[in-house]
């Protein structure tokens, strides 16, 4: 006998919450913490910019004082004296939007996961914020604007940079042929030329390049540290 509409739908959703629960409880705890560290101030923005809490300027409080503005590293005035050191990290915990911030947390679990793997949760920790490091001064020595840049796309280029790397590393040693670590490349320079035509040329390819080539060149000293 089938079971009535609200009883499927009701297993249904049942399953779905039981697979997201398997999901994230697979998750290395240091991935856990950085999806809430960079949801949760969009997640706070966004109700903002939706009158269901705050002020509807929180997201210019946030920018002003968090994002990457390239011209603290010349003569603009900080709104405090560690602002010019501090955006180099605070601006990847900021988004511009929801889908934004989902785009960058699904590409962070994807990536992130298959970096733990490799080198565990302390030096993921360390390719991550070397990426984070090396997206901001790629932005701030390549980019000729006066607009603020945010989001976790430099780190994530830098964990995608790492994972090149290591298959570069692996494949040389082993005597493997090398092609199919230029496909990835050739694939995330197609997808950065989708995206930058997509965003009528506003997407920060200055930080996608700065945290790639930060977090392979970290990863490919790992690599050799494993091998020695």
């Amino acid at each position: 006998m089938p079971l009535p509409p609200s009883r499927r739908v009701t297993q249904l959703g049942a399953g779905l919450w039981a697979r997201m629960r398997a999901g994230v409880s697979g998750l290395p705890a240091v991935i856990l913490v950085l999806l809430v560290l960079c949801a949760m101030p969009e997640v706070l923005l966004s109700g903002a910019d939706l009158g269901l809490w705050g002020e509807a300027q929180w997201r210019g409080l946030a920018y002003g004082w968090g994002g990457f503005w390239p011209g603290l590293l010349h003569d603009w005035r900080p709104n405090f004296s560690g602002q010019p050191a501090l955006m180099f990290l605070s601006y990847g915990f900021l988004h511009g939007g929801l889908i934004h911030v989902t785009v960058n947390m699904i590409s962070l679990v994807s990536l992130g996961r298959a970096v733990v793997e490799r080198v565990g949760s302390g030096r993921f920790l360390l390719i991550y914020a070397a990426a984070l490091l090396g997206g901001g001064l790629g932005f701030g020595v390549l980019a000729n604007t006066v607009q603020p840049m945010v989001g976790a796309s430099g780190a994530l280029f830098g964990l995608a940079g790492a994972l090149v790397a290591f298959g570069l590393y692996d494949r040389i040693g082993a005597g493997e042929t090398l092609w199919p670590v230029v496909k990835v490349l050739v694939w995330l320079v197609v997808l950065n030329l989708i995206l930058w035509f997509a965003m009528s040329g506003s997407l920060a390819w200055q930080t996608h390049l700065g945290g790639f080539f930060a977090g392979s060149l970290v990863a490919w000293f790992m690599a050799g540290r494993e091998a020695a």
